[in-house]
Protein backbone atom coordinates (compact mmCIF):
# COMPACT_ATOMS: atom_id res chain seq x y z
CA UNK A 1 0.00 0.00 0.00
CA UNK A 2 0.89 3.36 -0.74
CA UNK A 3 -0.14 6.83 0.96
CA UNK A 4 0.15 9.58 -1.58
CA UNK A 5 0.77 12.51 0.52
CA UNK A 6 -0.37 16.90 -0.62
CA UNK A 7 2.82 18.82 -0.99
CA UNK A 8 4.56 20.14 2.05
CA UNK A 9 2.46 18.09 4.82
CA UNK A 10 2.15 19.66 8.32
CA UNK A 11 4.86 17.92 10.36
CA UNK A 12 3.11 17.18 13.42
CA UNK A 13 -0.09 15.46 11.48
CA UNK A 14 2.54 12.99 9.65
CA UNK A 15 4.26 12.46 12.89
CA UNK A 16 0.97 11.49 14.29
CA UNK A 17 -0.05 9.28 11.35
CA UNK A 18 3.64 7.68 11.23
CA UNK A 19 3.27 7.07 14.46
CA UNK A 20 -0.40 4.87 14.42
CA UNK A 21 0.61 2.95 11.12
CA UNK A 22 4.04 1.63 13.53
CA UNK A 23 1.51 0.38 15.78
CA UNK A 24 -0.30 -1.35 13.51
CA UNK A 25 2.78 -3.49 13.03
CA UNK A 26 3.87 -2.20 8.95
CA UNK A 27 7.00 -0.77 8.53
CA UNK A 28 6.70 2.54 6.88
CA UNK A 29 8.81 3.74 3.74
CA UNK A 30 9.30 7.72 3.37
CA UNK A 31 10.27 8.53 -0.33
CA UNK A 32 10.56 12.56 -0.55
CA UNK A 33 10.19 13.27 -4.52
CA UNK A 34 10.64 16.52 -6.49
CA UNK A 35 7.18 16.74 -6.27
CA UNK A 36 5.48 14.40 -3.97
CA UNK A 37 6.36 12.52 -0.64
CA UNK A 38 4.86 9.09 -0.51
CA UNK A 39 4.87 6.46 2.62
CA UNK A 40 5.24 2.72 1.33
CA UNK A 41 3.78 0.69 4.32
CA UNK A 42 5.56 -2.82 4.03
CA UNK A 43 3.63 -5.50 6.19
CA UNK A 44 0.02 -6.99 6.60
CA UNK A 45 -2.17 -4.05 5.37
CA UNK A 46 -5.35 -6.19 5.09
CA UNK A 47 -7.04 -4.50 8.82
CA UNK A 48 -5.73 -0.87 7.22
CA UNK A 49 -8.79 1.70 6.85
CA UNK A 50 -8.13 4.02 3.22
CA UNK A 51 -11.00 5.50 3.55
CA UNK A 52 -10.32 6.66 7.30
CA UNK A 53 -6.38 7.54 5.76
CA UNK A 54 -8.02 9.48 2.86
CA UNK A 55 -10.07 11.28 5.08
CA UNK A 56 -6.87 12.91 6.45
CA UNK A 57 -6.08 16.84 6.00
CA UNK A 58 -2.39 15.75 4.82
CA UNK A 59 -3.35 13.08 2.26
CA UNK A 60 -3.98 13.06 -1.61
CA UNK A 61 -4.60 9.34 -2.38
CA UNK A 62 -4.23 5.63 -1.06
CA UNK A 63 -3.26 2.79 -3.33
CA UNK A 64 -2.99 -0.77 -2.88
CA UNK A 65 -0.04 -2.30 -4.69
CA UNK A 66 -0.98 -5.68 -5.98
CA UNK A 67 2.53 -6.92 -6.95
CA UNK A 68 4.00 -9.22 -4.76
CA UNK A 69 7.62 -7.33 -4.22
CA UNK A 70 7.03 -3.84 -2.24
CA UNK A 71 10.50 -2.34 -1.71
CA UNK A 72 11.50 -2.89 -5.01
CA UNK A 73 8.45 -1.41 -6.70
CA UNK A 74 8.61 2.00 -8.38
CA UNK A 75 5.18 2.65 -7.28
CA UNK A 76 6.88 2.65 -3.65
CA UNK A 77 9.94 4.92 -4.49
CA UNK A 78 8.86 6.79 -7.68
CA UNK A 79 12.64 8.61 -8.39
CA UNK A 80 15.36 6.42 -9.48
CA UNK A 81 17.72 4.69 -6.65
CA UNK A 82 21.07 6.20 -7.30
CA UNK A 83 23.73 3.83 -5.81
CA UNK A 84 27.37 5.35 -4.94
CA UNK A 85 30.27 3.38 -5.95
CA UNK A 86 33.32 6.20 -5.27
CA UNK A 87 34.36 6.82 -8.41
CA UNK A 88 30.48 7.59 -9.79
CA UNK A 89 26.90 6.71 -9.62
CA UNK A 90 25.10 3.95 -10.71
CA UNK A 91 21.74 4.85 -11.94
CA UNK A 92 19.40 8.31 -12.33
CA UNK A 93 21.05 9.12 -15.69
CA UNK A 94 24.60 8.25 -15.17
CA UNK A 95 26.22 4.93 -17.70
CA UNK A 96 29.03 3.04 -15.72
CA UNK A 97 31.08 0.09 -16.83
CA UNK A 98 32.74 -2.58 -14.83
CA UNK A 99 35.20 -4.87 -16.61
CA UNK A 100 37.90 -7.25 -16.17
CA UNK A 101 38.47 -11.10 -16.61
CA UNK A 102 36.17 -13.75 -15.59
CA UNK A 103 38.41 -15.13 -12.64
CA UNK A 104 41.49 -14.06 -11.19
CA UNK A 105 44.41 -16.08 -12.75
CA UNK A 106 47.86 -14.57 -11.20
CA UNK A 107 48.42 -10.82 -9.87
CA UNK A 108 50.52 -10.25 -13.04
CA UNK A 109 47.13 -10.77 -15.41
CA UNK A 110 44.58 -8.84 -13.04
CA UNK A 111 46.84 -5.78 -12.45
CA UNK A 112 47.70 -5.85 -15.76
CA UNK A 113 43.92 -5.66 -17.08
CA UNK A 114 42.80 -3.15 -14.29
CA UNK A 115 44.66 -0.85 -15.82
CA UNK A 116 44.21 -1.21 -19.32
CA UNK A 117 40.34 -1.34 -18.69
CA UNK A 118 40.79 1.78 -16.52
CA UNK A 119 43.02 3.46 -18.99
CA UNK A 120 40.00 2.73 -21.91
CA UNK A 121 37.00 4.51 -19.55
CA UNK A 122 35.92 1.82 -17.02
CA UNK A 123 35.05 2.90 -13.67
CA UNK A 124 35.29 -0.54 -11.77
CA UNK A 125 36.91 -3.46 -11.70
CA UNK A 126 35.16 -7.31 -11.81
CA UNK A 127 36.93 -10.43 -11.33
CA UNK A 128 35.85 -13.36 -10.01
CA UNK A 129 37.62 -15.01 -6.78
CA UNK A 130 35.34 -18.08 -7.11
CA UNK A 131 34.35 -19.39 -9.41
CA UNK A 132 30.85 -21.46 -9.78
CA UNK A 133 31.06 -24.05 -12.65
CA UNK A 134 29.15 -26.54 -14.44
CA UNK A 135 32.10 -29.43 -14.02
CA UNK A 136 33.79 -30.52 -10.81
CA UNK A 137 37.47 -30.56 -12.80
CA UNK A 138 36.93 -27.13 -14.00
CA UNK A 139 39.01 -24.38 -12.50
CA UNK A 140 37.47 -23.21 -9.27
CA UNK A 141 38.98 -19.74 -8.89
CA UNK A 142 41.37 -18.71 -6.85
CA UNK A 143 39.58 -18.12 -3.50
CA UNK A 144 41.01 -15.85 -0.93
CA UNK A 145 44.23 -15.23 -2.64
CA UNK A 146 41.86 -13.87 -5.51
CA UNK A 147 40.18 -11.52 -3.15
CA UNK A 148 43.11 -10.28 -2.12
CA UNK A 149 45.15 -9.98 -5.78
CA UNK A 150 41.65 -8.04 -6.28
CA UNK A 151 42.54 -5.34 -3.63
CA UNK A 152 46.39 -4.61 -5.02
CA UNK A 153 45.20 -4.08 -7.88
CA UNK A 154 42.27 -1.70 -6.66
CA UNK A 155 45.78 -0.31 -4.70
CA UNK A 156 47.22 0.29 -8.12
CA UNK A 157 44.38 1.85 -10.12
CA UNK A 158 41.77 3.40 -7.72
CA UNK A 159 38.96 1.14 -9.37
CA UNK A 160 36.79 -0.26 -6.60
CA UNK A 161 36.11 -4.04 -7.28
CA UNK A 162 33.19 -6.42 -7.92
CA UNK A 163 33.17 -10.23 -7.25
CA UNK A 164 31.02 -12.84 -6.91
CA UNK A 165 29.79 -14.45 -3.51
CA UNK A 166 28.57 -18.12 -3.34
CA UNK A 167 28.52 -19.01 0.30
CA UNK A 168 27.41 -17.23 3.41
CA UNK A 169 30.68 -19.05 4.98
CA UNK A 170 32.67 -16.76 2.67
CA UNK A 171 30.77 -13.51 3.66
CA UNK A 172 33.79 -12.30 6.32
CA UNK A 173 36.51 -12.49 2.95
CA UNK A 174 33.99 -9.44 1.50
CA UNK A 175 34.48 -6.87 4.21
CA UNK A 176 36.70 -4.59 2.00
CA UNK A 177 34.85 -5.56 -1.23
CA UNK A 178 33.18 -2.52 -2.88
CA UNK A 179 30.03 -4.33 -4.98
CA UNK A 180 29.34 -7.84 -3.79
CA UNK A 181 27.67 -10.01 -7.10
CA UNK A 182 25.26 -12.52 -6.42
CA UNK A 183 25.90 -14.57 -9.79
CA UNK A 184 22.82 -16.59 -11.54
CA UNK A 185 22.79 -20.11 -9.87
CA UNK A 186 22.33 -17.98 -6.31
CA UNK A 187 19.71 -15.85 -7.18
CA UNK A 188 17.34 -17.40 -5.35
CA UNK A 189 19.81 -18.55 -2.46
CA UNK A 190 17.33 -16.83 -0.07
CA UNK A 191 19.30 -17.22 2.98
CA UNK A 192 22.17 -16.08 1.71
CA UNK A 193 20.08 -13.15 0.26
CA UNK A 194 19.16 -12.30 3.23
CA UNK A 195 22.02 -11.68 5.13
CA UNK A 196 23.03 -9.99 2.20
CA UNK A 197 19.98 -7.56 3.15
CA UNK A 198 22.04 -7.31 7.03
CA UNK A 199 24.91 -5.37 5.19
CA UNK A 200 25.20 -2.21 3.61
CA UNK A 201 27.10 -3.09 0.65
CA UNK A 202 25.78 -2.54 -3.08
CA UNK A 203 24.68 -6.16 -4.41
CA UNK A 204 24.72 -6.55 -8.00
CA UNK A 205 22.12 -9.22 -8.40
CA UNK A 206 22.18 -11.18 -11.87
CA UNK A 207 19.12 -13.06 -12.90
CA UNK A 208 18.63 -16.72 -13.17
CA UNK A 209 19.32 -18.33 -16.28
CA UNK A 210 15.30 -19.64 -16.69
CA UNK A 211 14.20 -16.93 -14.03
CA UNK A 212 10.66 -14.78 -14.61
CA UNK A 213 11.44 -11.09 -14.38
CA UNK A 214 9.06 -10.75 -11.46
CA UNK A 215 11.35 -13.63 -9.54
CA UNK A 216 13.91 -11.49 -10.10
CA UNK A 217 12.47 -8.55 -8.45
CA UNK A 218 11.30 -10.70 -5.62
CA UNK A 219 15.28 -11.94 -5.03
CA UNK A 220 15.81 -8.37 -4.48
CA UNK A 221 13.08 -7.93 -2.77
CA UNK A 222 14.43 -10.34 0.50
CA UNK A 223 18.04 -7.96 0.35
CA UNK A 224 15.86 -5.13 0.64
CA UNK A 225 13.26 -6.78 3.46
CA UNK A 226 16.45 -6.71 5.58
CA UNK A 227 17.77 -3.49 4.97
CA UNK A 228 20.09 -2.67 2.49
CA UNK A 229 18.21 -0.95 -0.65
CA UNK A 230 21.24 -0.86 -2.74
CA UNK A 231 20.87 -3.68 -5.26
CA UNK A 232 21.82 -3.49 -8.87
CA UNK A 233 19.81 -5.85 -11.38
CA UNK A 234 21.55 -7.67 -14.04
CA UNK A 235 20.26 -8.95 -16.90
CA UNK A 236 22.71 -11.62 -18.15
CA UNK A 237 20.69 -13.55 -20.76
CA UNK A 238 18.79 -16.67 -20.16
CA UNK A 239 17.96 -20.19 -21.61
CA UNK A 240 15.94 -20.60 -24.71
CA UNK A 241 15.96 -23.01 -26.89
CA UNK A 242 18.41 -21.73 -29.37
CA UNK A 243 21.90 -22.71 -29.66
CA UNK A 244 24.06 -20.17 -31.62
CA UNK A 245 24.74 -17.97 -28.71
CA UNK A 246 25.48 -19.46 -24.93
CA UNK A 247 21.70 -17.53 -23.96
CA UNK A 248 19.45 -15.35 -25.62
CA UNK A 249 19.91 -12.06 -24.07
CA UNK A 250 16.71 -10.24 -22.80
CA UNK A 251 17.05 -6.76 -23.79
CA UNK A 252 13.45 -6.26 -23.34
CA UNK A 253 13.85 -6.71 -19.84
CA UNK A 254 15.60 -3.29 -19.36
CA UNK A 255 12.22 -1.20 -20.49
CA UNK A 256 10.16 -3.97 -18.77
CA UNK A 257 11.76 -3.06 -15.43
CA UNK A 258 12.47 0.56 -16.00
CA UNK A 259 8.16 0.44 -15.14
CA UNK A 260 8.05 -1.95 -12.41
CA UNK A 261 10.83 -0.92 -10.32
CA UNK A 262 13.33 2.19 -9.16
CA UNK A 263 16.36 -0.25 -8.81
CA UNK A 264 19.14 0.57 -11.20
CA UNK A 265 19.83 -2.01 -13.96
CA UNK A 266 22.88 -2.98 -15.64
CA UNK A 267 23.33 -5.50 -18.94
CA UNK A 268 26.10 -8.52 -19.24
CA UNK A 269 26.45 -9.51 -22.97
CA UNK A 270 29.60 -11.02 -22.29
CA UNK A 271 27.88 -14.54 -20.46
CA UNK A 272 24.26 -13.64 -22.51
CA UNK A 273 26.15 -14.33 -25.67
CA UNK A 274 29.33 -16.65 -25.04
CA UNK A 275 30.71 -15.10 -27.77
CA UNK A 276 33.04 -12.55 -27.98
CA UNK A 277 32.19 -11.11 -31.17
CA UNK A 278 28.79 -10.02 -30.48
CA UNK A 279 29.55 -8.12 -27.35
CA UNK A 280 30.39 -5.40 -29.26
CA UNK A 281 27.01 -5.04 -30.91
CA UNK A 282 25.08 -5.88 -27.46
CA UNK A 283 26.47 -3.71 -26.00
CA UNK A 284 25.31 -0.76 -27.73
CA UNK A 285 22.33 -2.60 -28.12
CA UNK A 286 22.04 -2.54 -24.20
CA UNK A 287 23.11 1.43 -24.00
CA UNK A 288 20.02 2.39 -26.95
CA UNK A 289 17.89 0.11 -24.66
CA UNK A 290 18.90 2.15 -21.46
CA UNK A 291 20.53 0.46 -18.95
CA UNK A 292 22.35 2.00 -16.68
CA UNK A 293 25.67 0.06 -17.28
CA UNK A 294 27.07 -2.60 -18.67
CA UNK A 295 29.88 -5.57 -16.87
CA UNK A 296 32.54 -6.83 -19.87
CA UNK A 297 34.61 -9.27 -19.77
CA UNK A 298 37.80 -9.22 -20.56
CA UNK A 299 41.23 -10.62 -20.70
CA UNK A 300 44.58 -10.01 -22.29
CA UNK A 301 44.79 -13.49 -23.12
CA UNK A 302 41.45 -14.89 -24.02
CA UNK A 303 43.03 -17.90 -25.61
CA UNK A 304 44.47 -19.57 -22.85
CA UNK A 305 42.17 -17.97 -19.97
CA UNK A 306 41.32 -20.67 -17.69
CA UNK A 307 38.20 -19.42 -17.44
CA UNK A 308 35.33 -18.22 -20.71
CA UNK A 309 37.71 -17.36 -22.93
CA UNK A 310 35.61 -17.62 -25.71
CA UNK A 311 33.21 -14.68 -24.16
CA UNK A 312 35.98 -12.49 -23.17
CA UNK A 313 37.12 -9.72 -25.51
CA UNK A 314 40.85 -8.03 -25.43
CA UNK A 315 41.74 -4.69 -23.99
CA UNK A 316 42.02 -3.23 -27.55
CA UNK A 317 38.76 -4.52 -28.38
CA UNK A 318 37.78 -3.07 -25.06
CA UNK A 319 38.72 0.17 -26.10
CA UNK A 320 36.92 0.29 -29.21
CA UNK A 321 33.66 -1.05 -27.14
CA UNK A 322 34.13 2.07 -25.24
CA UNK A 323 34.66 4.83 -27.84
CA UNK A 324 31.61 3.04 -29.61
CA UNK A 325 29.30 3.38 -26.27
CA UNK A 326 30.26 7.14 -25.36
CA UNK A 327 29.50 7.94 -29.13
CA UNK A 328 25.95 6.25 -28.84
CA UNK A 329 24.86 7.50 -25.20
CA UNK A 330 24.26 11.61 -25.95
CA UNK A 331 21.42 10.22 -28.31
CA UNK A 332 20.05 7.40 -26.40
CA UNK A 333 19.77 9.52 -23.03
CA UNK A 334 17.34 11.68 -24.68
CA UNK A 335 14.75 8.87 -25.20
Amino acid sequence: MVVLLKQNPNKKQLDNLMDWLHSLGLSVHCSQGEQQTILGLVGDTSSVDIDLIKALDIVEDVKRIQEPFKNANRKFHPDNTVIDIGTGRIGGGDFQVIAGPCSVESESQICEIAKSVKASGASMLRGGAFKPRTSPYAFQGMRAEGIRLLLEAKELTGLPIVTEIMDLSQLSLFEQVDIIQVGARNMQNFELLKELGKTNKPILLKRGLANTLEELLMSAEYIMAGGNERVILCERGIRTFETMTRNTLDLSAIPVLKNLTHLPIIVDPSHATGKSSLVLPMALAAAAAGADGLIIEVHNDPQHALCDGPQSITPDAFDTLMGAVKSILPVCMKY
